[in-house]
């Protein structure tokens, strides 16, 4: 038992009767999903084996050194000796999984990220889950026959190749990879491990009573919202208090009244056990046989490719999109967040405000996402491009994709990559600019040319890995080309509603990119006039024009773009 387990078992018992687990027997707990899928770095730094041992005095330190609880990248990067583009590192990606918008890091301008800093108690939280280990796939049940189709060229591929898009391809069930039952099930036994580890790092000692007695504000314990939240399926979420039996009534006008860190610990425990049992018998249902559960809906999407999976509280899945077109706007997922999952040789639009984005296990696929408010993730993917405005990109473990960014902070490259390139966004449609203000993505700051690459290995990954890779560096980007630069036209489906204010690319494109657009265009131009003009026979120009249109129809064929048609004709 650890010390601080000792510290709130030794706290006062509380003076009323133990509260039932939860006043709302219909709310249940759920471990909040973002901060785990979009929260996590891979700088060793950041790493602890012995979180509390840790961040104890790492608190302590930061605490003497904020200014109205709140720290700095500068500070930051002191304490944590880590680099000050590491620092503001820290501080982007807490500011974009914090669950409170109102926090100032959330609100902040790009020039202002540095100074506003954290809450001390939100860092320490983001800091303290970075010792998180992440659900490992389950074993593929015919990996003998996929153990050739993904070539070994790297020293991490014998690691990671149990998620590479191949093995997606010739799977023919889902159940090697975790389910959200199953990654819910594990970060919920993550928290009920370090409950009491978490909250001790939250409570303060009643004052005059020494160490020996901690207890927990209102305003600390809402700071838990970050890692857990409770919500009935697909309500909205209210503050954590609220769901609370001892601070639910408390009165708006006055200080509500600091409860025994034990009290909370065992109300919290009660809950996340009561939550796994759900989870586990849902599970077991699933296996057993047919159930209502999400991911048994999300399995159809297969057989009816261009249909979003139903979503209750979770992110809205599509899955399974293979050799067609599917396009999604703003009335079906306005304020969402999205997963595209194991989709191959496809273009999927997905032409909406979105809160988070999260592409995994796709190959030979087109994804043109539209304003991504908080974080974009591709991960595991294979020769795909992606076009997205977005205030945060991180890219994982992916070979030969091509990314065409309006990106207001530096994408963050992990992992094990091999041949990306980047460029400046190359799209536009009637609503982009509408949906980039309503989720704050902005045209006037792009650093898709600036990069930022970590480590190869994921810490925070349960595989083993070889001795010395773990500070290998991930391979970084290439820019494109400005003369294989090409915009990208996104043809108008909806002709007949409403249209919006955006007619051109809201990202202002480098001037190398510009001088080559107009060079490209010149020379068509020109190639065009001297076809048109050439001095042939009327017969010979006909000869010609066919020949055109068959090379054209053959390179439909070969680049697959003629199914864009077909599905635009079908549409």
């Amino acid at each position: 038992m650890t010390e601080e387990q000792d510290l709130i078992d030794q706290s006062p018992p509380p003076s009323a009767p133990d509260p039932e687990p939860n006043p709302n027997p219909n709310s249940v707990i759920h471990p909040r999903r973002v901060s785990f899928e979009h929260g996590l770095l891979p700088i060793q730094k950041l790493v602890f084996t012995d979180p509390i041992q840790t961040l104890a005095p790492v608190k302590q330190k930061l605490a003497d050194a904020a200014s109205n609880n709140r720290v700095g990248s500068a500070v930051i990067a002191d304490v944590l000796q880590i680099s000050g583009d590491h620092a503001r590192l820290v501080l982007e990606t807490l500011g974009s999984v914090l669950h409170s918008e109102s926090d100032p890091l959330v609100r902040a301008k790009p020039e202002e990220v540095d100074s506003v800093g954290a809450d001390l108690r939100d860092l320490i939280l983001f800091l303290y889950i970075q010792s998180y280990k992440k659900l490992l796939p389950r074993t593929h049940k015919d990996s003998a026959a996929v153990a050739d189709v993904w070539p070994s060229t790297s020293a991490f591929d014998g690691y990671l190749s149990a998620l590479s898009p191949i093995q997606l391809v010739r799977s023919n069930s889902r159940r090697f990879m975790p389910s959200q039952a199953d990654d819910e099930a594990h970060q919920l036994s993550y928290l009920q491990k370090h409950l009491a580890n978490i909250i001790s790092l939250l409570a303060e000692p009643v004052e005059g009573e020494g160490d020996e007695s901690l207890v927990l504000s209102m305003e600390a314990f809402e700071h838990l919202g970050f890692l857990v939240q409770f919500g009935d399926k697909g309500s909205d979420v209210s503050p954590l208090s609220q769901a609370t039996p001892f601070f639910a009534n408390s009165d708006p006008d006055m200080p509500a009244v600091p409860v025994p860190a034990s009290q909370v610990h065992d109300w919290l425990l009660q809950n996340i056990a009561s939550a796994l049992e759900s989870i586990t018998e849902r599970i077991s249902g699933k296996e057993n046989g047919p159930s209502n559960d999400q991911d048994d809906a999300m399995s159809d999407v297969c057989a009816a490719p261009n249909k979003v999976a139903p979503s209750t509280r979770g992110p809205c899945l599509i899955e399974g999109v293979s050799k067609t077109s599917l396009v999604k706007q703003a009335s079906d997922l306005r304020g969402r967040s999205v997963k595209v999952v194991n989709c191959h040789d496809s273009v999927i639009y997905l032409l909406a405000p979105l809160r988070y984005a999260t592409v995994h296990g796709c190959s030979d696929t087109t994804i043109v996402l539209g304003a991504v408010g908080k974080a974009l993730k591709v991960e595991h993917c294979e020769r795909v491009h992606v076009i997205v405005a977005a205030k945060r990109v991180c890219i994982a473990n992916c070979r030969e994709c091509v990314f065409f960014l309006g990106v207001n902070q530096r994408p963050l490259i992990v992992g094990d990559n091999h041949k990306l390139q980047v460029a400046p966004y190359n799209t536009f449609y009637s609503h982009l600019e509408e949906h980039m203000g309503e989720v704050g993505v902005e045209p006037t700051i792009n650093k898709w040319d600036k990069p930022l690459a970590l480590g190869a290995v994921d810490p925070h990954d349960s595989l083993s890995h070889p001795a010395g890779v773990a500070d290998a560096q991930a391979e970084s980007a290439a820019s494109v080309d400005p003369d294989q630069f090409v915009n990208f036209l996104i043809p108008n489906w909806f002709s007949g509603e409403e249209t919006g204010s955006t007619k051109d690319n809201p990202f202002p494109l480098p001037d190398t990119y510009m001088a080559a657009q107009q060079r490209n265009l010149k020379n068509f131009e020109e190639t065009r006039r001297s076809l048109k003009e050439a001095p042939l026979e009327e017969n010979r120009k006909r000869e010609l024009s066919s020949a055109l249109h068959v090379y054209f129809k053959d390179w439909l064929y070969a680049s697959g773009n003629i199914r864009q048609l077909y599905c635009l004709q079908g549409d």
